[in-house]
């Protein structure tokens, strides 16, 4: 199985890049897996909300394949703690998935058409975190999830 995160914009944050980089490197040990940021979208200082979140949208599902499994990593998802976020990526390798893809939205969150694709929603806390910041977090829970997968001394209960 690969796994894929798309979200539109750069990490401008040096600091935060750094890590991001440091955790792929440590998840791509255990899978194939792909980062992808799609570019901001321009002048949208001039679109309203809806209008971003549509632009948004047809920029995420041009990069959806059809077999792809999309997860919405979106704060009215489901709650997960370590252990069962790994049971749930545990599940997704048994099933045969080819690509499993995580989505961190723009800052208004998904478009209908995007929500409507996505199987499932996953929150990764109540709490409001920059998109940045979500990147760094999701990468190392997918890296914690795979070292639970293999009993290995990383998380501790």
């Amino acid at each position: 199985m690969n796994i894929k995160l798309i979200s539109i914009g750069k990490t401008d944050q040096k600091e935060l890049a750094i890590l991001i980089e440091e955790y792929q490197k440590r998840v791509s040990y255990y899978i194939k897996f792909e980062n992808l940021i799609l570019n901001d979208l321009k002048n949208r200082k001039v679109l309203s909300i809806e209008q971003q979140k549509t632009a948004e949208g047809e920029l995420l599902l041009k990069s959806f394949q059809e077999a792809d499994f999309v997860v919405l990593l979106d704060e009215k998802g489901k709650e997960f703690t370590s252990l069962q976020f790994s049971d749930f990526i545990a599940k997704k390798m048994l099933s045969g998935l080819k690509t499993l893809v995580f989505v961190i939205g723009g800052p208004y969150g998904f478009s209908e058409k995007v929500a409507q694709r996505a199987q499932q929603k996953i929150s990764l806390s109540k709490m409001t975190f920059s998109h940045q910041m979500v990147r760094l977090f999701f990468i190392e829970q997918l890296y914690r999830a795979y070292t639970i997968l293999g009993n290995e001394p990383y998380h501790h209960e």
